[in-house]
């Protein structure tokens, strides 16, 4: 597979929001599938940049990066990579991962964090070979209600 193309995604089209519809479920099978107003919203955010890769024009992956700033240092956080069962193997993850390490740059991150399940091994395979550092440390999450 050769020829991946990166963009930031502008608008919440219906060609992004149906790759998103396809491309969740293979991340997490329980996540509810995004639709067009929850897609709008994200890319209106500001510090948030939806990547899509492309091959051969179809979209065959995705990514979220945040970036913020805190007291301490500008942050970068990647959220919800995915790359379509089909295209593994083939550079689209090192492709959304290199343009992702462009915009943390350019908000002037000094590193870029980001989390994945240990199940997840190609996925992780892929982060260390990135150069990627698995750090030692807690993750805690307090689960609100949003009802």
């Amino acid at each position: 597979m050769t020829g991946v193309g990166v963009e930031r995604v502008g608008a919440a089209t219906a060609e992004v929001v149906d790759a998103l519809v396809r491309l969740v479920p293979q991340l997490s099978a329980g996540a509810p599938a995004p639709d067009h107003r929850l897609v709008e919203d994200l890319v209106g955010r500001p510090g948030v940049d939806l990547l899509v890769a492309r091959v051969g024009g179809e979209i065959v992956g995705t990514l979220t990066l945040v970036t913020f700033s805190t007291p301490t240092r500008a942050r970068a956080l990647i959220e919800d990579v995915v790359v379509d069962g089909a295209a593994r193997g083939h550079g689209v993850g090192a492709a959304l991962l290199r343009e992702a390490e462009r915009l943390a740059r350019s908000a002037g991150a000094q590193w870029i964090d980001l989390t994945s399940r240990p199940a997840r091994e190609a996925a992780n395979r892929l982060y260390r070979s990135y150069g990627f550092d698995l750090r030692e440390t807690n993750a805690y999450r307090l689960r609100l209600d949003t009802s």
